[in-house]
This record gives C-alpha cells, structure tokens and sequence, in this order.
C-alpha cells in the first residue's frame, strides 16, 4: 500500500512539470508578463491633451523641422549598443502621443497593444479607446522579423531584446522620440536592431531594422488583425488585406497565402473605418496569409541583405480619415472605398462621391454639425435635379391621363400582341407621351444617389458625429428607431401623392415598399436614414407645389374627349366612371373607322 501511494506521488509531480513542460515546448503556454519594476524603462502616460483637435479638422503631419540633437549617429549608436547585455526579463514600454497610446515588449520587441485616444467604442464598462490590435490567439504581432532558418526565427521571436529610449513624453517642446531594440545570437553572429521614430501630432512611425549576420530574405511582420477593429456583415466595404504592387491595389483575401512580387508601395489590413499600413523603401514582395476564419496576417519581404544591411519603412495605424491617408501620397485613400455598392467598385460612383464628399465637408466647417449638412446637402442635390424630375413627373401625368386609351386598347387587343404594341405606339405617338420618361430621369440620378449612399455608410466623418436629442453618433443606428419610422410614414405620403398608373391591386401590393423599407432601414446608420428622409420630404414638398401650382389642367387637350369641367348635355358633370366609359367608346369607334 504504501508502495502504490509513493508511486503516485511520482506520477502526479512528473504529469505536473511535464504538462507545463510539454505546453512551452509546443508554444501553447501564454507568456508571462511581468510586474513593472523599479529599474524598468516605462514611460509615464501624459495627460491627455487639453484641446484635442476637432474631428476632421485635416491630416495631421509629423512635425520634420530641425533633426533631433538627441539622438546619437548611427554608427556610434550600434556601437555602443552591441556593447550591452541582453536583457534579463520582460519589459514593456508605453509609447504615448496625442493621438495614440502603443505598447511594446521587449521580447521579440513586438506591439502588445494600440490605442486610438481620438476614437472610442461601447463596452460594458463605458467609452473604451478603440483598440486596433488582436489579442486572442497565439499569433505573431507586428513589427515581428523573420528569415529563412526557422531556428534563428524561434530565437528572435522570443528573445528578450534591449531596450533603450531617448524620451519620457511626447509634447510640442519635444515632438520627436526614438525607442531602439537591440537583441544578438552569440552562437551564429546574428544581430537585430528595429529603431522606432515617434512623431507627437501623428499616426506615422518611422520604422528601420538593421540586420547583422542575416545572409537569406528578411520578412517583416504587420501582425494578424492588426487595424481590423470588426468585421461587419451586411452592406459594408471589403475588409482584410490590400497591397499596392507595381501602382495596382488588390484587395482579396487568399484561400491560404499570396505573395505579390514586383515593387511596393504599400501593405495594409483594413476594415470600414481603420487600417495599418506599412509604407517600405525598398521592398521586393507583399505577403498575405489566411490564418483562419476571419484572420488574416500581412507582411513585407525584403532582398537578401549585405552581412550588414538596413530596411526602412513607416508605420501607420489610425482611422481612415480622407486627408490624413490623402497627405501621404501613395493612393491609400483608395482605401475608402467610394465606388462600392452591392455588385462591386462602380468608376462612375467614385467620381461622383469625391466630390459630394468634399462638398459635405464644406458644408460642416460651416455648421459644425454633420447632422445639418447632410439636411443641406440633401436640398442642394434636390434642387439640381428639378429640371429632371420635373420632367419625370410631367411624363407620369401624361401617362395618367391616357391611361383610360391604353386600357381600352389592351382588352380589344388581348389576343393579338403585336397589333396592340402597334396601337400603343401609335397612341404615343398622337399625344406626344413618352413611356419611359417617367424613369429614366430616375436612372440618371442613380449615380448621385448611391455616391451619397456610400459617403454617408463608408466615411468616419460621421463616427462620433452628433445630431440633435438622441442621436449623438450618426455612424451607427437610432437607439429609438424614430428617423426610420417617420421615413416609412414618409414613403406611404409619397406613394399616395403621386400620379400612377397601376390598377388598385397593384397599389395595394406596392404599399408593402415602405413596410419593408423601414425595416431594413432600422438598422442603417443614423446619417444614411436622415438623408432619405429628408429626400422624401423633399419629394412630398414638390409634388404639393407641382400639383397645385403648375398641373392644375390637364397636360394635353383634345376636341374628341370633354376636360374635366365639361358638362354632359343634361347639365351635370361627368363622373370619373362616366368619363372612362366615353374614352373606352370613343376608342373603339376610332378602331372601327380604321378598319
């Protein structure tokens, strides 16, 4: 008994030790982050700023005056570092700017976190920072640096790098800081310097990795999900990776990896209002792998450098703000991407919305509320096209009017189709009708519309953008469904103002648009319901003063068929059924003359 208890001690230590063992050895086990400690190199966090720069208020660029005297010559500073010991434990360093608050470790001097400072998101306890990194799973993260030897690979992912910086705070007295990782392998002559420039008033990091003893291809990592704060469903731009290769931008995701070879611009992985980038010098490939569902990873792959050799290249991580990614000059506002709707990038929509964008713009710096520009931009663009939906409503009127002609036409010519398209023609033609002018005036303002459509969806001009009351974000749904319930009101008013030339039946059945429009529109952006009813009350407003102020008679007059105020020789007006009844007779006597 006593032999069975010893032994199953043994075992129990041995499963213990050996289970962790076994977990490091696998790289399952999650790394230990230790205690900040007295003689850990952390910058303080600054306070925030007291007038943060208004939302929209145009790209924010690195202040580039007078070079840093702070910061020593290369050479000299390689030196001295390859003089330093490894470091002995984990370390983080928090890199903090008015814009946004970074974290590094030591090991593997890798991005533990980023946080947008401008831009927050709803949780349980409160507006949190937006957060741009991923962190579940065991993935690589950004600004990671591999090679061809896996060996070498497992060494600079997880060793413990020296890290040394040349600024506590990030301010207007000292807008520029550099934070350097050094790490050697004694056994093979590899060394690794990353050196990071921060700029305090923007999101671009300068980003240069010098290698020693590295003979093969140099990779370096943009992370997994890094910029994809969500994916969304439903109506929503391409999200996941996008590269610019020899001035052509892909934006697919790979069924399992993808190299682009040729010259770069740029990699990113993005979503519908932020992205990371990284902008190299001199790179020879973009890699995109698919890590799994809904993850995705980035990189860059360099030439085989010299036994002594420097890459250089930026960092950008922050939101998708039109002249931010515009002042950069390498076609990443493509990024926002103007032209989609449904079945895919229209060229037509692009060079529609560019200028509707600007235009809306315009219109805040005025009025400082988004909410109010999109009213005002709404009535300019119903005002422009006036002349065309006049147009179309004139053609709608006409096409009421004769409508009793084409009804009696089609039941005498039931039977026989190509004598009744013959007659329709000809009816048409007689009053001057179009039938398709009441849609196409419809077809060419389109465009216009789906351009809105995206603006209004795509741009994070209106993240955070208040309105009035209850609607403080015009980004994301009403909280009370109150716009899109008055927009389906709207639509019914609209429906039962305008002149039309279906039987009852079909009104009935078309009656059901706004049911289904309003509940579709529950969950659309707060901007994107605003705008459609406002173009609805619009409409209402026209048609009112067309109706009573331009089409008070009817469009066309005819000897052979009595106007409305006519009366019949017994002295009394016709009724509406009268008056078909005669436009039904008066047709088939023409018929019978012809024949």
């Amino acid at each position: 008994m006593e032999k069975r208890v010893v032994l199953f001690l043994i075992l129990s230590v041995a499963i213990i030790i050996g289970y962790d063992y076994l977990l490091k050895e696998f790289g399952l086990a999650p790394q230990p982050v230790q205690p900040e400690r007295p003689n850990q190199t952390v910058a303080p966090s600054a306070p925030a700023p007291s007038s943060e720069p208004a939302q929209g208020s145009g790209p924010i660029a690195p202040d580039l005056g007078a070079p840093d005297a702070r910061r020593p010559p290369a050479d000299s500073r390689i030196q001295g570092e390859a003089q330093r010991r490894p470091a002995s434990e984990e370390k983080t360093e928090e890199v903090v700017t008015e814009l946004f608050r970074a974290v590094f470790t030591n090991r593997g001097a890798e991005i533990r976190s980023w946080a947008l400072r401008r831009y927050t998101a709803a949780t349980p306890t409160g507006p949190q920072p937006i957060q741009l990194m991923h962190t579940e799973g065991k993935f690589r993260g950004p600004l990671s640096v591999q090679t061809a030897d896996p060996a070498i690979n497992k060494q600079l992912a997880e060793g413990l790098y020296h890290a040394e910086r040349d600024f506590s705070t990030l301010d207007a007295a000292h807008p520029t800081g550099h934070l350097t990782f050094t790490y050697e392998i004694p056994q093979t002559g590899v060394r690794v310097i990353k050196q990071l420039t921060f700029h305090y008033r923007s999101y671009l990091v300068d980003v240069a990795v010098r290698t020693e003893g590295v003979t093969s291809a140099l990779d370096v990592g943009l992370g997994t999900n890094f910029g994809i704060v969500e994916w969304g469903e439903g109506f929503i731009g391409l999200i996941g990776p996008a590269s610019m290769v020899d001035d052509k931008i892909e934006k697919d995701t790979p069924e399992t990896e993808l190299e682009r070879k040729g010259s770069v611009r740029w990699v990113a992985m993005q979503d519908k209002y932020f992205l990371s980038v990284l902008l190299p010098a001199n790179a020879t490939a973009a890699l995109v792998k698919k890590e799994g569902d809904k993850l995705v990873s980035a990189g860059l792959r360099f030439a085989p450098p010299a036994p002594t050799a420097e890459v250089s290249m930026r960092l950008y991580a922050g939101p998708k703000e039109f002249d931010t990614l515009k002042a950069l000059n390498v076609g990443l506002e493509d990024t926002i991407d103007f032209g989609w709707f449904i079945y895919g990038s229209w060229d037509i929509v692009k060079a529609v919305a560019k200028p509707l964008f600007y235009v809306l713009r315009f219109l805040y710096d005025f009025t400082h509320n988004y909410g109010v520009a999109i009213v005002l931009l709404t009535v300019g663009i119903k005002l422009l096209f006036v002349p065309l939906q006049y147009k179309s409503y004139k053609s709608m009127k006409d096409m009421q009017v004769i409508q009793p002609k084409v009804a009696a036409l089609q039941a005498k010519y039931k039977d026989d189709r190509e004598r009744l398209n013959r007659e329709l023609i000809k009816l048409y033609r007689d009053h001057k009708v179009n039938p398709v002018g009441g849609c196409l005036p419809m077809l060419l303002q389109m465009p216009v519309f789906v351009a809105l459509f995206n603006i209004l969806y795509m741009t994070i001009d209106l993240r955070q953008a208040p309105f009035v009351l209850w609607i403080t974000d015009l980004s994301v749904q009403d909280p009370y469904y109150v716009l899109p319930v008055i927009m389906g009101v709207s639509m019914v008013v609209q429906q039962k103002i305008m002149p039309t030339t279906m039987d009852p039946t079909q009104a009935k059945i078309m009656l059901m648009l706004p049911a289904f429009m309003t509940l579709l529109f529950l969950t659309f952006p707060a901007g994107l319901v605003l705008y459609w009813l406002t173009n609805n009350v619009l409409t209402i407003a026209q048609q009112f003063i067309t109706d009573r102020y331009i089409f008070k008679k009817p469009t066309f007059s005819s000897s052979s068929e009595p106007s409305p105020d006519a009366v019949t020789p017994d002295g009394e007006k016709p009724t509406g059924k009268r008056k078909k009844e005669k436009a039904v007779e008066k047709a088939e006597a023409d018929s019978q003359v012809e024949t």
